[in-house]
């Protein structure tokens, strides 16, 4: 076995907390230094042959999940033997042949206690792999943020960030630099400052690696429990459902969890990030616990790995759906409304039935009419759910949700006509010139606020370019008039049909 093994003393990641006054401090180190290995043969062999050894049959055997490069990879990093194939399964995605301009390596900090983030910005790292350059864009983030320091203690036996960089000496061919940060404390407020900062960076160029464990020393059933709803909340792309998720995990008193994620802030840092744009998606790759390590994993007692991918959402043209599956999505529609108003219940659906193109995660909204005027509108943009699923659940929001008008009464299901939009992904827009009226949906938000017009409202209000973006910005964004002029726009398109349509065919 490999010779690394017997020196492992821990395998969650985790050493120990302690004050440390001077990491506390924005001030640079003015000394150049290199950072040496601190867990070479102890989390990863410190030989070179045996680590290149090692990380060959990870790779070798990591399964490749994703269909596009990520734009970030949440991985583990406890001791190689426990959690080194999870981590190997989320590199793997990546291109061995990408360049990148910039390599975020990001960790929180297991053994010292500080206020925001600290920037390895004196030296480069040190492997035994050999030397990873160390990014001049990382002095130049301790330069301009006051909360993002230079001093190195945090870095001196943290192990988040070092054991993920022979991942990527092994991995990738081309020559690559890195930024790492190590967050510091337990701040929400911190995260936010840190996105902020590096918000403009989360692009094709760049890659981020999040470097975290999962549930720490539950037995092994608990924790894939606790592993599962925090990989849900991380898909969710928002960081409150994340931030409440961790506190219901750790809240639900299951035996022997002292953490349900151990770098948490790590991810709550990329999510303040992720949910601004809608355009982009969490994917799951791998998961397993230190329990299932054969002769090493103690079941009674473990620490839970997920690899898990940020991508960006694949352009996808408007739905070419047949007639057939056009009527079989208003059937739904009309179906669920009848039988959720009556009964107060959600017809079950025989998904064998239908057809592929059904099954496809969409968002989309549902419009219901009553004597040709507006009787609800409610619509998902996250294409979370199966189209036909999504339809079901906007039909139930549009009949009784729509905070516009009073929940559909039995008396008026004969009387409403159905209307379905399927969506396409959103995309940013830089430029009011790249709306086009009648073709394109516009969703507008700014801060906390947010709103939405479809492309069919613009061909019937008759509305031109500034009335539409004008109307949307005030009556349903609520920011005023002009608000639109300093708000993030996103434009989409929309697969229109309704029961009308129908019946002239």
């Amino acid at each position: 076995m490999q010779k690394f093994l017997v020196r492992i003393f821990i395998f969650t990641g985790i050493l120990f907390l302690c004050s440390s006054s001077d990491a506390r401090s924005n001030s640079q180190n003015p000394i150049s230094k290199d950072r040496q290995p601190a867990v070479a043969g102890s989390f990863y062999p410190s030989d070179k042959s045996e680590l290149q050894k090692v990380l060959k049959e990870y790779f070798s055997n990591a399964p490749a999940a994703l269909k596009q490069r990520p734009l970030a990879v949440i991985v583990p990093h406890a001791g190689y033997i426990f959690s080194g194939s999870v981590a190997a399964a989320g590199f793997k995605q990546i291109s061995r042949d990408a360049v990148f301009k910039h390599i975020f390596v990001i960790g929180s900090s297991h053994t010292t206690w500080f206020d925001g983030a600290s920037a390895y910005a004196s030296g480069d790292f040190i492997t035994p792999l050999g030397r990873v350059k160390v990014d001049t864009l990382t002095s130049w983030l301790v330069k301009k943020y006051n909360f993002i320091s230079g001093v190195t203690r945090p870095h001196d036996r943290e192990h988040s960030i070092e054991v993920q960089l022979p991942f990527l000496q092994y991995w990738l061919k081309k020559p690559f630099t890195i930024v790492p940060i190590i967050i510091g404390g337990d701040s929400p407020a911190t995260c936010s400052r840190i996105a902020e900062a590096l918000e403009p960076f989360l692009n094709n160029e760049n890659l981020f690696v999040i470097s975290t464990d999962f549930s720490h020393y539950p037995k092994y059933s608990d924790s894939n429990i606790s592993d599962s709803i925090m990989a849900e909340a991380v898909l969710s792309n928002s960081s409150r459902t994340f931030l409440n998720s961790k506190q219901s995990d750790e809240g639900n008193h299951i035996p022997s969890l002292e953490t349900a994620m151990c770098g948490w802030t790590s991810v709550l840092t990329l999510l303040d990030i992720t949910e601004k744009n809608p355009n982009l998606a969490f994917l799951k790759i791998v998961h397993k616990n230190s329990g299932d390590v054969p002769r090493y994993g103690d079941k009674s007692r473990v620490v839970g790995y997920y690899a898990i991918g940020l991508v960006q959402k694949q352009a996808v043209q408007p739905y070419n759906l047949s007639e057939a599956e056009k009527a079989t999505l208003l059937h739904i529609a009309r179906q669920t409304i009848a039988e959720y108003i009556k009964n107060k219940k959600v017809p079950e659906i025989n998904e064998k039935v239908l057809t592929p193109g059904l099954k496809i995660p969409a968002g989309a909204f549902v419009t219901l009419t009553e004597n040709g005027q507006l009787r609800g509108c409610i619509g998902s943009f996250q294409p979370s759910e199966p189209l036909f699923s999504t339809i079901r659940s906007m039909a139930i929001e549009a009949a009784t949700g729509d905070p516009r008008f009073e929940p559909l009464k039995v008396s008026e299901i004969g009387r409403i006509k159905i209307e379905i939009s399927v969506l396409t992904p959103m995309k940013r827009i830089q430029s009011i010139d790249e709306i086009e009226l009648g073709k394109h949906g516009i969703y507008i938000r700014k801060g906390n606020r947010s709103g939405t017009f479809l492309p069919q409202v613009a061909t019937e209000t008759h509305w031109n370019l500034e009335e539409f973006l004008g109307h949307c910005s005030q009556d349903k964004a609520f920011i005023g008039w002009d608000g639109w002029k300093d708000a993030e726009i996103y434009t989409y398109e929309a697969h229109v049909f309704g029961e009308d349509d129908m019946k002239k065919k």
